[in-house]
């Protein structure tokens, strides 16, 4: 089995993190050497010098992909769980793009963390989908609408892909 670094992105409260480490479980239970890179986690530790400038979000995602594909490169499956907002970064870290699709009303609703009602009244400066942009993906590998399927159903999907694409 190859190692491979799978990019996800969207929104906070989209999904990212709750199908990766479902995924990640599922994909253990097989056998298979898998990281979560929890774009949270990684920026209490690797990445706490970094403030949230689209330059400092930029080495942010830089940082987390070069883990992921050093993992990748050693038969680790790497699934890379951050808002990753810019395309051209995106672009330049590569890997497979997985969309977490979901619309910021769904996200806003869900709000797990409280962040969007602090981005709202003006306590959260350059917030993703508030006061800063998101560039949708213009080609992503895989698509998954996490305010249209369920989680079980959105798990499904991204295991299948990691397993027909982890079998060429």
């Amino acid at each position: 089995m190859r190692g491979m670094l799978l990019q996800m992105t969207g929104f906070s409260g989209a999904g990212k993190t709750t199908i990766a480490i479902l995924v990640a479980q599922r994909l253990r239970e097989e056998g298979l050497a898998v990281e979560v890179i929890d774009g949270d986690v990684y920026r209490l530790n690797l990445c706490s010098d970094l403030g949230f400038t689209k330059e400092a979000r930029n080495e942010n995602i830089r940082r987390l992909g070069f883990v992921g594909q050093l993992l990748a490169r050693n038969n680790i499956i790497a699934i890379l769980a951050a808002i990753n907002p810019y395309e051209d970064i995106r672009n330049e870290i590569g890997g497979d793009k997985v969309f977490i699709n979901c619309s910021i009303d769904k996200a806003i609703e869900r709000d797990t963390k409280g962040l969007y009602a602090k981005a709202l009244k003006g306590e959260i400066k350059g917030f993703t989908g508030i006061s800063d942009p998101f560039e949708l993906p213009v080609d992503p590998d895989i698509v998954i609408n996490t305010d249209k399927e369920t989680v079980s159903e959105s798990v499904e999907k991204l295991y299948s892909y990691i397993m027909e694409r982890t079998a060429k």
